[in-house]
């Protein structure tokens, strides 16, 4: 591509390189930006190059996952004492390079580590997590169902029913994200004798139990979203979590983990920003790089105001987090925003690329998709707000 001598080429070339405009990065202590950047480093090196290709195939890059085990990044809070903070910028990292790649890390990591963490016994924790934190067992939350998104807590389907020292389950879940190769798949069914929602670790072996792969998504093509059908499946008691026996306790996963999405937001921001800036000084039109064009000026600077937005608020819910005060309000209007931002974001980006923005060659139509994902999942943009509007009111407004 033909380039003005006078703009800058290269993104190292341009100022605010890191796209980190206020400094975000700095409130990281030494150790922990250390250990960000071996994880930022090891993702552009091993993720980048061969992300576009496996979202165009939709295949997920499974060779890389005993490569992550090398770098130990399961469950850096809990197991290893990072802080909350350095776990949402790892997060905001991988998602800037690919969000397939970083739904798989997030997933595995945080809803199906974390219920773990969270809801299991002692004894279960002992059993299991030795082998998922080493990913030795790969893992899923499924809790979405044909008929149940938003009104999942009272509209489960799923049932679970006790046989002596089983469980029966019998139902369908949908949009379950890789469970076509997983080892296991944390089910949560409404259990008949109590109409109380329940979660089950099962494994994928089992009789009764299939994923079958949804096609034609536009979103995360490169994870394996499957829906899943539980015929008659037999689950041992020792593989209900002791201590998820209601969706008040499934609601302590999700709340944290709806502060992770805010996160692969702010990556998606950033990842936009990166495309759209090289792209603008790239780019000649009427003798010179867009660049130099005001409006195009503008667009660049609401999406970095965005991203560094969102960025800020993400940084206080993470120490809210540490210091052990935040509520389900806090990371429900968190990720109400932030997506809400990211969407702006993303459809400016595409905008400043013009055609070549509909390609996924240029990237930015891949950012693009995706960004409607995480828009959409781990409660709609609709449901985070009313959480968070029945938080200031008093008032519920759900149906």
């Amino acid at each position: 591509m033909t380039t003005n001598a006078s703009a800058p080429t290269a993104a190292t070339e341009l100022p605010y390189a890191d796209g980190d405009f206020f400094g975000f990065e700095s409130l990281l202590p030494a150790h922990e930006l250390d250990r960000l950047n071996v994880i930022r480093d090891w993702v552009e090196a091993e993720v980048r190059p061969i992300a576009q290709d496996h979202w165009n195939r939709s295949e997920f890059p499974v060779h890389l996952i005993p490569k992550i085990a090398e770098l130990d990044m399961i469950s850096p809070v809990r197991r290893q004492g990072y802080s909350h903070l350095l776990a949402g910028m790892i997060t905001a990292a991988i998602h800037r390079v690919d969000a397939s790649f970083g739904t798989f890390f997030s997933g595995h990591d945080g809803l199906f580590t974390g219920s773990i963490e969270l809801l299991a016994s002692e004894e279960q924790k002992a059993a299991w997590l030795p082998d998922i934190y080493a990913l030795k067992k790969t893992g899923v939350f499924a809790i979405t169902e044909p008929l149940a998104g938003s009104d999942v807590a009272g509209g489960t389907q799923t049932t679970a029913v006790r046989d002596g020292d089983n469980w029966i389950l019998n139902g369908e879940k949908r949009w379950i994200g890789n469970s076509t190769f997983s080892d296991y798949v944390l089910v949560w069914a409404k259990d008949v004798a109590d109409d109380q929602v329940k979660g089950f670790l099962v494994e994928t072996k089992t009789p009764g139990f299939s994923a079958t792969l949804m096609e034609n998504r536009i979103a995360l093509r490169a994870v394996q979203n499957a829906d899943i059908v539980l015929d008659n499946v037999v689950v041992p008691d020792f593989f209900k979590l002791a201590n998820a026996n209601s969706f008040r306790d499934t609601n302590k996963v999700l709340k944290s983990t709806r502060a992770t999405v805010g996160w692969q937001a702010v990556g998606l921001q950033m990842a936009a920003f990166d495309v759209a800036r090289k792209h603008a000084v790239e780019r000649l039109q009427f003798g010179k790089p867009i660049a130099s064009f005001q409006l195009i000026q503008e667009q660049l600077v609401t999406i970095l105001s965005n991203a560094q937005a969102s960025m800020g608020m993400m940084v206080r819910l993470a120490q809210m987090e540490d210091e052990g005060t935040s509520r389900n309000e806090h990371s429900a209007l968190a990720k109400a925003f932030v997506t809400k931002c990211m969407r702006e974001s993303v459809a400016l980006g595409r905008s400043i690329l013009g055609g070549n923005g509909l390609q996924v060659d240029y990237e930015i139509g891949k950012i693009f998709c995706d960004a409607e994902a995480i828009y959409t999942y781990e409660g709609t943009y609709e449901i985070n707000t009313l959480v968070a509007g029945r938080a200031i009111t008093g008032v519920a407004a759900f149906v």
